[in-house]
């Protein structure tokens, strides 16, 4: 499955981006979707994800509150809004997808996710 996001660009802090995630027809019915974070000498990040069988957005501690993910399926497309930005959330963000349920404990875990986009780049700064 090809994933391919956009949307990143410069925002000040307490600002907002919309970051989109394009799929194929049907790629976000199914299975379990999520968005991951790195930012420069750090390892991957888990941001958050949504299994469709369950449909309810689930979020780091580090962005509950500020970041929203959704799906539209007539579009094919995910997102994640991004508000009240800080300068810690300055990073390449990417959208993964897996068909399978993950089960809560491995939603976090990059390994487990099949299919990646490339990046797109987040600065926050003034």
């Amino acid at each position: 499955v090809q994933l391919q996001a956009s949307g990143g660009g410069l925002a000040q802090p307490g600002g907002s981006l919309r970051l989109s995630c394009a799929g194929a027809e049907g790629t976000f019915r199914t299975g379990t979707m999520a968005w991951f974070r790195q930012a420069p000498g750090k390892e991957r990040e888990y941001v958050g994800h949504i299994r469709r069988s369950e449909g309810v957005p689930r979020y780091a501690g580090s962005v509950k509150g500020r970041f929203t993910i959704s799906i539209n399926n007539a579009v094919n497309m995910m997102y994640l809004q991004m508000t009240s930005l800080i300068p810690e959330d300055t990073a390449v963000y990417y959208c993964a997808r897996t068909p399978r349920t993950l089960i809560l404990s491995s939603s976090g875990n990059p390994k487990v996710y099949d299919s990646w986009s490339q990046g797109t780049q987040v600065t926050v700064s003034s």
